[in-house]
């Protein structure tokens, strides 16, 4: 009798899935650094929405993309954080 239970992830799936989560977190503490507190709750609602929709995905294809589109997200936030004044510790 196996250890593992059903629905193990497969080392890929493990992979991606610790990769989204990491781009969650990286979303999370960008938000922080936005100054007025309505909009910070307005970016972190619509994160959580994106991720929670797409929660189900399991095409690692899909999800490749989605990371993509999550990371250029990001990105254009801390762009965004950057010029406008904001110092961030998370724009790399």
């Amino acid at each position: 009798m196996s250890k593992l239970p059903k629905a193990a992830l497969s080392l890929k799936q493990f992979m991606l899935r610790q990769e989204v989560l990491k781009l969650y977190r990286e979303i999370w503490r960008a938000t922080r650094l936005v100054p007025d507190k309505h909009s910070q709750r307005e970016l972190r609602d619509w994160a959580r929405h994106d991720f929670n929709l797409n929660r189900g995905q399991s095409d690692e294809v899909a999800i490749k993309m989605l990371l993509q589109s999550g990371r250029r997200s990001l990105n254009e936030l801390q762009t965004s954080l950057q010029l406008s004044g904001t110092k961030s510790n998370a724009a790399k």
